[in-house]
């Protein structure tokens, strides 16, 4: 593909992880498997924490407010087995959370979990975080021109900075001015991206949005913000509408700074 302008009103670059900095194989091969294989152990190792428990307690609040909203939700079965409830309990907290990652939930609950079971993978060497070749390069380049650089994911913000501050390229957290995650609104939603503008204190023209979902693109366009889409490996294709109407890269170092010196 061609080379791409970023718009010359540019004073932000807001970034999407998954698909977009980050092979999505990282994110389904590696992260959500930890969940699976490890959530029961982390969960009985843990359980009287008080971080666990706050993380539970949220679960428990999601639970609710989806039975509130006659949303979905998983039903727990009548377990005939002799058990102390502490281990009831766990269970029905490892339903809960393998019937959301099932849905492809992105509840900040859920979020919140996996983001501090990741923290112990991470800072135990068991898992480093992968990022596209191109990534880094690219945004230190955007930096030296003055441009602000911000991610935007579903993961919640802190494993956001695991994943970079574990990274395959080292810890490259000094690259980014901020995170956001759902606890702004979630992605699919233009208010979130009209919330991040005010939280960054610009306009949202004065931002690009870089992600792979068109969902995503839609509702940062309609909030203002400059938008195009990243076509990697493994990213959801795009309708021929779609390639049409989204300015398209397939790496970041095709991104040209226009206007600045």
């Amino acid at each position: 593909m061609a080379t791409v302008s970023i718009p010359a009103c540019t004073t932000a670059l807001l970034l999407d992880i998954e698909g977009t900095t980050t092979p999505i194989t990282f994110v389904k091969d590696i992260l959500f498997p930890y969940i699976v294989e490890h959530l029961e152990d982390y969960l009985s190792t843990h359980w009287e924490e008080d971080e666990c428990k706050q993380d539970v307690h949220l679960l428990k609040k999601q639970i609710e407010e989806d039975m509130r909203q006659n949303r979905a939700c998983p039903v727990h079965a009548v377990d005939q087995t002799v058990h102390t409830d502490e281990e009831k309990a766990i269970r029905e907290v490892v339903e809960s959370v393998m019937w959301q990652m099932a849905a492809d939930r992105k509840s900040t609950a859920l979020k919140q979990l996996q983001g501090h079971m990741w923290r112990a993978a991470y800072t135990s060497g068991r898992i480093k975080g992968e990022i596209y070749p191109d990534v880094v390069p690219s945004i230190k380049t955007w930096r030296e021109h003055g441009l602000k650089v911000y991610i935007y994911s579903s993961g919640s913000v802190e494993a956001q900075k695991l994943l970079f501050g574990y990274s395959v390229e080292g810890d490259v957290l000094d690259l980014f001015d901020g995170h956001f995650d759902t606890t702004i609104g979630a992605k699919v939603d233009s208010k979130s991206y009209e919330r991040i503008a005010e939280r960054i204190g610009c306009q949202p023209e004065e931002i690009t949005f870089l992600t792979d979902v068109s969902r995503e693109a839609k509702a940062a366009e309609e909030a203002g913000l400059n938008v195009l889409v990243v076509v990697r490996p493994g990213n959801m294709e795009l309708t021929d509408e779609e390639s049409a109407h989204y300015n398209l890269i397939t790496s970041f170092s095709q991104l040209q700074l226009m206007g600045r010196a």
